[in-house]
């Protein structure tokens, strides 16, 4: 979420570079009256154009990105750093006439602002726009993303450094425009509505009232609580904070504090989108509420069906049954195929709205770091290669397959992966390729094909030779334990098998140097497994924290406000700060190395969970 408002931030900074002469309304965030005043003086001017533009309409107030004043026309502009297709004709609309659910927040934001607007203005002609990353575009620089560049402000709040004063030293914009007057005049006549029960003009009204009289609206439980974002933790409940998931829940359904200990039947793995309505429907609340014909129970052989796991996850909810499931002949005839030395791969990859490079889209991927674990046959691990660029303005993506493609080379054992992303990037490098003129790129292609499984709409149909094992599909087909719950990330899985095994329980509560490891970024005195209460914790909790050994000084000139990084998200983040932010040289080799420590520990983490395998199977 960090990395994504930053990037908005800096979408908008490039926004504004298209309107020079534009004024920005800044300061006095909270003198409502200040702020429109303000505005209503710009707007005395025949044509002016505005940033942050303040207009109130009795009790609704709203602040608008861009605001183009020609005559009496209002080009209205909301920035957002979302991409967008301009070939797509049903990007907000779906081919039935429904809005996209993904668009349906920005949508109803310009649709409230233009009414505030309307009704303070009536004698404006407003047209409303919604300014996207364009990806048919490509930035005609490199560095276009590190022109923007992230600060922490004296007051704790982002800031935006620019290092261009014109739109023509960019090269030219990677943004568009959508007009989104239609959808809106759709809005107003009720066709798309945010509450089902009330018209557009009536629900502002109805949430303003709420709002001011900071009264609970009672919005109607639902399936879609699933995904409630006003849920608390155990450590936000102890800071007093309240959970609005469980204040609508008691209050609509007299729900005491028990009835939040029990499973909820959403919990359920990729449960189909038209159960978990029905379920709400018939009250079945709760996992102990479903048998085998609500879930649909249809076994197949030589695996764990979808809706098989989803019962076995139910069945072992309702007993508290933590005994791992597992097909182990199954399993068995599947490792025998599997040839070593085995190879695990991890990537990191980074996405961003305003291209690092030259030649680059919107949210084009970018793959800037992988660990390379191996298992011989006699069960040797080593952590075997890794690879890093942390460099402003540098596109790693050839160069990392190139040193994948070296590594990979040295032997011809299995090579596996932990999901789809692996394949998804290699596949995305495969078109950068395709199109760029590098010297080896038909052996790099070649490479990517023989480790690879085609997309759905590629030319190319014929998988790999060396396809990369998906260890999470593996997982899926046949293994379950009820600690993994209803999901089947590597983060929830090496905790359920690190839970279960005695093997990787002894193994990992000793020293590196004393189980054989090699690690290119741990001391051999490292011990993986920590206790906490009786409990043993994930390893990724015992990643040690950025800057350990600071002193108050040198954390005091830090700037990238990272203090561990120990998930994707945050690794994202990471390089994305060393992209565009000015920081010391030292802060940038401290998350250098962090983001060696983070990725090592993902293949281990497959290697790991590949071993609670064969120790099951061996049995």
């Amino acid at each position: 979420m960090q990395a994504l408002a930053e990037g908005g931030f800096q979408v908008e900074e490039l926004a504004r570079l298209e309107y020079p002469d534009g004024i920005l309304i800044e300061k006095n965030d909270w003198d409502y009256n200040l702020l429109v005043d303000q505005t209503q003086k710009l707007l005395q001017q025949k044509n002016i154009v505005i940033f942050e533009a303040a207009f109130r309409y009795e009790n609704l107030f709203i602040r608008t990105d861009i605001l183009v004043k020609q005559g009496d026309y209002i080009k209205l502009i909301e920035v957002k750093a979302k991409s967008y297709d301009p070939n797509d004709d049903y990007l907000l609309v779906g081919s039935r006439g429904g809005m996209k659910s993904e668009w349906k927040p920005y949508l109803f934001d310009i649709a409230f602002q233009r009414y505030v607007i309307q009704k303070s203005h009536p004698e404006y002609k407003v047209r409303s726009f919604l300014k996207l990353a364009d990806i048919s575009k490509k930035a005609k620089i490199d560095g276009l993303n590190q022109l923007f560049r992230i600060t922490k402000q004296a007051d704790n709040r982002t800031g935006i450094v620019r290092k261009v004063n014109s739109l023509e030293e960019t090269g030219g914009t990677v943004l568009g425009d959508i007009n989104v007057d239609e959808i809106l005049n759709d809005i107003v006549a009720g066709k798309h509505r945010v509450y089902e029960e009330l018209g557009f003009e009536e629900s502002i009204k109805t949430f303003a009232d709420h709002y001011q009289r900071n009264e609970y609206f009672g919005y109607p439980v639902s399936w879609a609580c699933k995904s409630c974002e006003f849920r608390t933790t155990s450590e936000q409940e102890a800071e007093g904070l309240k959970s609005g998931f469980q204040e609508c829940w008691k209050t609509q359904k007299g729900w005491s504090d028990k009835e939040f200990c029990i499973p909820m039947a959403w919990e359920i793995w990729k449960l189909h989108y038209t159960k978990g309505p029905k379920f709400f429907k018939e009250k079945k609340y709760f996992l102990k509420d479903l048998d085998e014909k609500d879930i649909g129970l249809k076994p197949e052989a030589g695996k764990i069906s979808n809706s098989e796991r989803q019962w076995i996850q139910t069945q072992k909810t309702v007993s508290s049954d933590y005994m791992p499931f597992l097909l182990k002949e199954d399993l068995k005839r599947e490792m025998a195929g599997w040839k070593y030395p085995l190879n695990f791969i991890d990537f990191e990859t980074s996405m961003s709205a305003l291209p690092f490079n030259q030649g680059r889209r919107p949210y084009e991927q970018i793959a800037f770091q992988f660990s390379h674990h191996t298992v011989s046959a006699d069960g040797k691990i080593d952590h075997e290669s890794e690879y890093i660029n942390f460099e402003a303005g540098r596109f790693p993506n050839f160069e990392l397959v190139r040193e994948l493609k070296k590594v990979l080379s040295q032997n011809q054992g299995s090579v596996f992966r932990y999901s789809h992303h692996e394949n998804s990037v290699l596949n995305q490098i495969y078109d950068q390729l395709n199109e760029s003129i590098e010297t080896d790129r038909v052996e790099l292609m070649q490479f990517i094909e023989s480790i690879t499984q085609p997309r759905k709409n590629d030319v190319r149909k014929e998988t790999g030779d060396r396809n990369m094992i998906d260890l999470c599909q593996v997982i899926i087909d046949f293994y379950y334990s009820l600690h993994m719950g209803g999901s089947n990330s590597i983060k929830t899985v090496l905790p359920a098998a690190l839970k279960t095994s005695e093997l990787l329980q002894e193994k990992y509560s000793r020293p590196i140097a004393e189980i054989g490891l090699s690690s290119r970024n741990f001391e051999s005195d490292h011990i993986w497994l920590q206790e906490k209460d009786g409990e043993t914790q994930s390893p990724y909790k015992s990643l040690p924290p950025l800057f350990e050994d600071w002193d108050e000084e040198q954390l005091d000139a830090t700037v990238s406000e990272i203090e561990n990084i120990a998930d994707g998200g945050a690794a994202l983040t990471a390089y994305g700060k060393l992209q565009y932010t000015d920081m010391p040289e030292e802060e940038r080799l401290e998350i250098k190395n962090s983001l060696l420590k983070y990725c090592e520990l993902d293949t281990l983490a497959m290697v790991m969970i590949y071993e609670h395998l064969k120790e099951l199977v061996d049995a």
